[in-house]
């Protein structure tokens, strides 16, 4: 396929409807890129080849004025020495010269086209690649994030079905086990007959104290 075959295949193209139609589509885009950059770098070089002839094409038509002009003044020497023959020969060189001149501006009006024509596939494949860069980057992106959350999967998935879970329920019961047989070993005492009536002591003791209380706040009202 020639150059601009190529050029044109690439530009025309529609890179999202590829990138959907494609089973791989990270390796398409970037056999695509490789394709740009290949056709790019092939059209940059004509451009270059095309530029350095127009510059010979100029040499060559200034060349081509000045010896018309050197012609011009030696036709103009040979009449002023009475030589028409050399005069007429001296003007043949000059037609000749001028005519290649024109030849040579109608080239370059051609290479001025061409060059034109290089530099406006030029932009547009840069902005091709540029796209398909920008699209490459954006895979490279989610097939990242992608494979991290196929990784954030996994591991949930693993927590879910191990035995942490059973074996932590087994832990707590022989702990609840343990304190069980410690509590067993050394038994809450019981309160005694004595203990209970001591106990009720207390009580009486405390409310004796809580209508002394009550008395003596009682006073100091009456006397305000």
């Amino acid at each position: 396929m020639g150059i601009f075959s190529r050029f044109r295949d690439i530009v025309s193209s529609n890179i999202n409807v590829m990138l959907e139609k494609a089973e791989n589509p990270e390796k398409l885009i970037k056999l695509m890129i490789q394709e740009m950059e290949d056709t790019l770098v092939e059209i940059k070089s004509s451009c270059a080849g095309a530029m350095a002839s127009k510059a010979r094409v100029e040499r060559a038509a200034r060349e081509a004025t000045e010896r018309a002009k050197a012609w011009a003044k030696k036709a103009q020497l040979a009449i002023n020495k009475e030589r028409e023959d050399l005069a007429r020969e001296a003007l043949l060189e000059k037609r000749n010269a001028l005519e290649e001149a024109s030849l040579r501006t109608e080239e370059l009006t051609h290479f001025d086209a061409l060059n034109e024509q290089y530099h406006s596939d030029i932009r547009q494949l840069e902005e091709k690649l540029e796209t398909a860069r920008n699209k490459h980057r954006i895979l490279i992106q989610r097939h990242i994030q992608a494979q991290n959350r196929i990784v954030a999967q996994s591991n949930i998935r693993k927590a879910n079905t191990s035995d942490a879970f059973v074996r932590f329920d087994q832990f707590e019961n022989r702990i609840e086990r343990m304190e069980a047989d410690a509590d067993l070993i050394n038994p809450k005492k019981q309160p005694t007959l004595d203990d209970e009536f001591a106990a009720l002591e207390n009580d009486d003791e405390l409310e004796r104290e809580l209508e002394a209380l009550r008395k003596q706040v009682s006073k100091s009202n009456q006397s305000e």
